[in-house]
């Protein structure tokens, strides 16, 4: 079965959110277990010390690793003129006895605080098998007054993946898609009102170009069939007539030059000229696209199936991924009256100034020196990127009136937005520029496929798709009983290159590498699929019900392994509110990766089949709490995980 003929759907983000109320900012101890402890900590450490709770509460901090405590007390963040040391001694001291808290401990300028693992234990298993794929979301987080639900939840608009119609999918391209996503799926779980829009390159004399050449070089069939290659392979034949015919061009350009220098007559070269830049097909496309921009009917026509067709295809590639978008944005769709009125309200308000018949922005009289100038309008009247961006600024805060709205964009456009950004405050949209945020990320380095250079997103796909079902093939036992390889196979190779793409920090660029990604050594996305599936297999040889577990013995879970593996599960839901500070994806993959390895360590110590009937449901409930948490960690960065592989 070819990949485009995979069954695909989007799969929706399921969320929770409650109604309580804490004395303390952002505690919600039916949402988070470890909120239950903070809160608890506050108080009685309040209570033994006088020192005011809320500021016990907002200290407390989580641990980096569990030999250092569940959660810590940075000393000296207290403000109390005394030495650190001697001052947490006096607060272990003063700690009152505690069913949930072992007895504090000092080490260096922290308060150390462990759990006791009993309460724990009960607590945080029950939570997750209760709330299932809600658990560590909380929707509250979303909400634009937490104080007053009715007054709806904050809006945000992410802005990414935009490709350019007819040209290749690059790897910034790819970047932007699988960062985009998460960023969307991140907000959606935290109770925002999320617009996912894709912002197309579909404007401009390319298209003029692209309309030339569909003359020459279209097939309808292959239009209709594969618009996204089709329309990309006459955009290659129709620029390699531009390159043949720019070269007699310049030419004739630099014989003019050279006889003018001379003060020689240059007419008949002159007249020769314009005959050959009329004839060509840039002039041609030119025209095309200015007849684009006056309303011709059956220009606009064309252009919009061409649109059309390729959006419908990206669709289904897109699908894929685990994403699908809101709003088909595109330059394209941003009135010129917009334009003119950024340019107007520019002109009046003396940010943008003639120079040389252009329009620009010198940043450097604005009190932005960094940002150097920007052209908003050409020579010739036509405006850039940049004014189009204005004007589409505006026109989405008047149209959705967002709180935020986030732009996934290579490190390479920075200074781009910081100019979009300032330009949109300088016009006196201060409150609006604000609320605007370039999530940047470094660029990939070699993406290429076994056949040679990337063109679209659907020849990656495809290339590591094959490379994991040759992998899969290896073990023909394992093979057989999975239900659907080739599907199987194209989600693995997704996992391979998402993950790939999400392991270091964003801003950070990688080396586009097959092999590595494909592996089951290290951390990689088949490894963290293997992992999911493994524990699927352990419920299957169990022969356990997953949703019978809720009565099971909890206080037959005693080993450390066991202990350490609910106190790490119990940190889910901080480690999605810290993601949501971080914006980065490899906040939960990092948490995500550790969390197979405890796995891993554990299943020689902890095993289920042979066990003692209630031991084994007791472990069996451990295993499952923890592949619903690295189920929901997967599904939202995008992944989609598999029972069997």
């Amino acid at each position: 079965m070819a990949s485009n003929d995979l069954p695909i759907s989007v799969e929706g983000l399921s969320l929770q959110s409650t109604s309580e109320t804490s004395k303390f900012a952002n505690c919600f101890p039916s949402l988070n277990p470890v909120d239950i402890y903070r809160e608890h900590i506050a108080e009685k450490l309040s209570e033994g010390t006088g020192i005011e709770a809320e500021k016990i509460y907002s200290r407390l901090m989580w641990t980096s690793t569990l030999d250092k405590g569940d959660l810590v007390l940075p000393i000296p963040s207290l403000g109390i003129k005394k030495n650190p040391q001697e001052l947490g001694k006096e607060l272990a001291e003063k700690f009152p006895q505690s069913d949930l808290v072992q007895p504090p401990s000092v080490a260096g300028v922290h308060l150390q605080f462990f759990f006791r693992p009993q309460p724990l234990m009960h607590t945080v298993l029950r939570r997750i098998l209760k709330d299932r794929a809600t658990y560590g979301t909380n929707g509250n987080q979303g909400l634009r007054d937490p104080a007053d639900p009715s007054k709806g939840r904050k809006k945000i608009i992410v802005e990414f993946s935009s490709p350019n119609i007819a040209k290749p999918f690059h790897a910034g391209h790819l970047r932007s898609t699988i960062i985009g996503g998460f960023l969307a799926n991140l907000h959606t779980v935290m109770g925002w009102d999320v617009i996912k829009m894709n912002y197309l390159g579909d404007w401009g004399k390319q298209y003029g170009l692209l309309a030339n050449g569909f003359k020459y070089f279209g097939d309808e069939e292959k239009l209709t069939k594969d618009p996204i290659n089709h329309l990309f392979d006459v955009y290659v034949k129709i620029n390699n007539i531009v390159s043949e015919q720019d070269a007699p061009i310049k030419e004739l350009k630099e014989q003019i030059k050279a006889k003018k220098e001379k003060s020689e007559d240059v007419s008949a070269q002159e007249a020769e000229l314009q005959k050959l830049v009329d004839a060509s097909e840039d002039e041609k496309a030119r025209r095309y696209f200015k007849s684009m921009e006056d309303g011709d009917p059956d220009a606009l026509a064309l252009w919009k199936r061409f649109r059309e067709l390729s959006i419908e295809k990206y669709k289904s590639t897109y699908a894929r991924l685990n994403i699908d978008f809101d709003v088909y944005s595109g330059e394209s769709q941003v009135k010129n009256e917009s334009m003119t009125s950024a340019y107007q309200t520019m002109e009046k308000s003396g940010v943008a100034e003639k120079s040389d018949g252009a329009v620009i922005v010198d940043f450097t009289k604005h009190g932005a020196k960094k940002l150097g100038k920007a052209i908003i309008v050409r020579k010739d009247g036509t405006p850039l990127y940049l004014t189009r961006d204005i004007g589409a600024i505006v026109e989405r805060d008047e149209e959705f009136h967002f709180d935020k709205m986030i732009y996934v964009i290579a490190a390479q456009q920075d200074l781009h937005t910081a100019q979009l950004f300032k330009i949109t405050e300088l016009m006196g949209h201060k409150d609006l520029a604000s609320r605007c945020q370039h999530v940047n990320f470094g660029m990939v380095r070699g993406m290429s496929t076994r056949k040679g250079t990337v063109k679209f997103l659907d020849d990656i796909l495809g290339d590591v798709r094959d490379k994991m079902h040759e992998v899969m093939k290896k073990n023909p036992e394992k093979y057989e009983q999975i239900e659907n390889p080739e599907a199987t196979a194209d989600i693995l190779g997704i996992t391979s290159v998402m993950v790939q793409d999400m392991s270091g920090k964003r801003i950070n660029g990688y080396d586009f590498n097959l092999d590595a990604m494909t592996s089951f050594e290290g951390d990689t996305g088949p490894y963290l699929q293997y992992a999911h599936a493994r524990l699927r297999s352990i419920t299957r040889k169990a022969g356990l019900d997953p949703s019978q577990l809720g009565d099971s013995n909890i206080d037959l879970l005693t080993e450390p392994h066991a202990i350490d593996l609910v106190r790490y599960l119990a940190q889910w839901p901080d480690v999605l509110l810290q993601t949501t500070r971080t914006l980065e994806p490899t906040t939960i993959l990092t948490y995500l990766f550790k969390m197979t390895h405890m796995l891993s360590s554990s299943y020689d110590v902890l095993k289920v089949v042979g066990s003692e009937e209630e031991v084994k449901k007791a472990r069996m409930m451990l295993y499952e709490a923890a592949r619903q948490v690295l189920y929901n960690g997967m599904r939202i960065v995008g992944l989609s995980p598999v029972d069997r592989m």
